[in-house]
């Protein structure tokens, strides 16, 4: 009897919505978590190269931490593609000013780095406030443990 791994198709999977507060949680942390949802290895039907994942809400942003000094020496940089275009900034001046972007570069880092990455990554929300626009998907919450 020969027996065969299972593959799971495109049009098969089944996804669910789910809310993570990331209030008081650390961003490395937080962001593995949500990019082990978006891949879909926490389901038994998980295939490296389908998009088995689910849909991340994230909410509260704005009060994730950093351990250590990282909130005040880790920089996120940036390049324009032009002489001189490079910009750096340091993680307590970016949590002020755009919250929603360091989780949402954390977790693209996580994430792998192709066109089905890419497509993961569409299905991440990441809101500085405690409210969020999609009630009407029903989602349910996703706990962490720090």
């Amino acid at each position: 009897m020969m027996r065969t791994t299972y593959m799971a198709k495109p049009n098969e999977v089944k996804r669910n919505w789910y809310v993570i507060d990331a209030e008081g949680k650390v961003l490395g942390r937080l962001a593995s978590e949500v990019a082990k949802i978006l891949r879909g290895k926490h389901k038994p039907t998980y295939t490296p190269h389908v998009d088995t994942g689910d849909h991340v809400i994230v909410v509260n942003a704005d009060k994730i931490v950093l351990t250590g000094d990282k909130m005040y020496t880790k920089e996120r940089i940036t390049h324009s593609g032009y002489p001189g275009g490079l910009k750096r900034i340091t993680y307590d001046k970016l949590l002020a000013q755009k919250p929603t972007e360091a989780v949402y570069v954390a977790v693209k880092g996580m994430l792998p780095h192709n066109r089905l990455g890419r497509k993961m990554l569409k299905k991440l929300r990441v809101y500085s406030g405690s409210e969020h626009p999609h009630q009407a998907q029903k989602p349910e919450v996703w706990n962490i443990s720090n």
